[in-house]
């Protein structure tokens, strides 16, 4: 009987485990996403406060958040560095082919944050940027439309957060400022 086998296992492997497992996965999508609601909330605030001190157009308004949002977002890959890779590799198909790329993305990211930041070279950042984003994104469509449940590397493995339509919409408004961007330099 199920008692027989939980006395067997011993207290690690009772029953009174698989129900803390099975609220870990009722929690709501809210609750589980308020790290990135909060981090995007502290992105936003500190883009204004920069932009208000720097008396910045909406132009250096967005590389200001861009580039805040990949070093805030690469901090947190790098918690877990050693568990990001594999995370990462489980929906970003240019990661899949190349697990070098998924070692690298943290880094990129940092990069990218200081390029926006410091104004280095924006039209190939920016073209970069549509260029990473773009393939993460068709993973993440991919895995939303599959209906498939991970974890969502985007803030590191440290946070477990799960692959949801907050993660699609996140890449859809870094996307659209990147093509924003790019068009103003066209222009």
């Amino acid at each position: 009987t199920s008692r027989e086998i939980s006395m067997l296992l011993g207290s690690k492997y009772s029953a009174q485990k698989s129900v803390s497992n099975s609220k870990r996965i009722k929690t709501s999508k809210l609750k589980q996403l308020t790290p990135l609601f909060l981090i995007f909330i502290y992105l936003i605030v500190g883009t204004l406060f920069l932009s208000y001190q720097l008396n910045a157009n909406m132009e250096r308004k967005m590389q200001i958040f861009m580039g805040m949002f990949f070093i805030v977002f690469s901090f947190f890959k790098f918690l877990d560095y050693e568990g990001f890779p594999n995370s990462f590799k489980r929906y970003d198909p240019l990661a899949k082919k190349i697990p070098t790329y998924a070692k690298l993305y943290p880094f990129l990211e940092t990069v990218l944050g200081i390029a926006f930041l410091m104004e280095w070279y924006l039209p190939i950042i920016i073209l970069f940027t549509l260029i990473i984003l773009s393939i993460t994104t068709f993973g993440v469509l991919r895995v939303l439309t599959q209906k498939s449940q991970i974890d969502c590397a985007c803030l590191g493995t440290a946070l477990k957060l799960p692959m949801t339509e907050a993660t699609l919409i996140e890449n859809g408004i870094m996307l659209t400022m990147a093509i924003v961007l790019l068009v103003g330099y066209i222009n």
